[in-house]
C-alpha cells in the first residue's frame, strides 16, 4: 500500500507538471517544470535531499557514483542536469518518458567501436552549456563501494572547450546505501516498487566537490582516476581499484 500510494502521488505530479511544461513551451518560455517535477518526485519517493558544496550551474560535466534509479531524481532535482544514458532507456516504459522530458543524451554503451562518436555526442551536448551528468561506473552496484570508472566518455572533455569543467559528485545514502542499491539493474518495475515500499524516509547527501580543469590532465584515464579518487575520499573509501 505504501508503494502504491507513493506511485500514485508521483503519477499525479507527473500529469500536473507535463501540463504546465506544455503551456510554458507553447509560450516559448524556459520551462522550470521538468526539474521541479524530479525534485518533488524524489521527495514523494521518500528521499530527503541535502546539498553540500557549490554546484556549477553551466559549462560542466558532473561525474557521480551510481547506486539506484533514485540518483537521477535526486541529482536532476537539485541541479537541473541532463543525463547520459544507455540508449535502451529511451524505450523503457515510464523511464523513457521521464528521460525524454529531461533532454537525456543517449549513447550505445555496448558498441565499443563507436566510442569516438559517443564522446562527440556528449561534447556537442556540453556546448549547449546546460549541466550534464555521467555515471562512469556504467551501471549501479551492490552498494559496497565505488566501482571502477569507464574513462571512454570523458574523451568529450579532451581537448577541453574553453571554460568547461568536470565536477565530481559524491552521492551518499549513508546507512541505507546497501538498502537502496540496485545490484544488477534487472527488473525495473520490481525495483521501483521495492524502493517505494520501504518504510520511513531516507536521507541522501549530494557532495559537490571542487571542480577539475580537464586541461590539467594528460588523458581521459588520468581524468577518470583523479575524479574517482575525489569521490572515494569524500565517501571515506579507498580508491585502490584500477580504472
Amino acid at each position: 500500500m505504501r508503494a502504491w500510494g507513493r506511485l500514485a502521488l508521483i503519477v499525479a505530479l507527473l500529469a500536473t507538471h507535463i501540463l504546465l511544461h506544455g503551456l510554458w513551451r507553447l509560450a516559448r518560455l524556459p520551462s522550470p517544470w521538468p526539474r521541479l517535477f524530479l525534485r518533488r518526485a524524489a521527495r514523494a519517493a521518500g528521499a530527503d535531499v541535502y546539498v553540500e558544496g557549490q554546484p556549477l550551474s553551466r559549462d560542466v560535466l558532473y561525474v557521480a557514483n551510481h547506486l539506484s534509479w533514485l540518483d537521477i531524481l535526486v541529482i536532476a532535482g537539485a541541479t537541473g542536469s541532463r543525463f547520459i544514458a544507455k540508449d535502451e532507456v529511451r524505450d523503457t516504459p515510464g523511464l523513457g518518458l521521464l528521460a525524454g522530458l529531461n533532454d537525456t543524451v543517449y549513447v550505445a554503451r555496448t558498441e565499443r567501436g563507436k566510442v569516438h562518436e559517443q564522446a562527440e555526442m556528449v561534447r556537442i551536448a556540453l556546448a549547449e552549456s546546460k549541466p550534464i551528468t555521467l555515471f562512469p561506473e556504467g551501471g549501479t552496484g551492490p552498494g559496497t563501494g565505488v566501482g571502477p570508472f569507464r574513462a571512454s566518455l570523458l574523451a568529450a572533455l579532451l581537448p577541453p572547450r574553453p571554460g568547461i569543467r568536470l565536477q565530481p559528485i559524491a552521492l551518499d545514502f549513508g546507512v541505507e546505501t546497501r538498502a537502496v542499491s540496485w545490484p544488477n539493474e534487472n527488473g525495473t518495475g520490481t525495483e521501483v516498487m521495492r524502493i517505494l515500499a520501504m518504510p520511513g524516509r531516507r536521507t541522501v547527501t549530494l557532495r559537490f566537490l571542487d571542480p577539475i580543469d580537464p586541461a590539467a590532465m594528460p588523458d581521459r584515464k588520468q581524468l577518470a582516476t583523479a575524479t574517482r579518487g575525489k569521490i572515494c575520499a569524500a565517501l571515506g573509501e579507498s580508491a585502490s581499484l584500477t580504472v
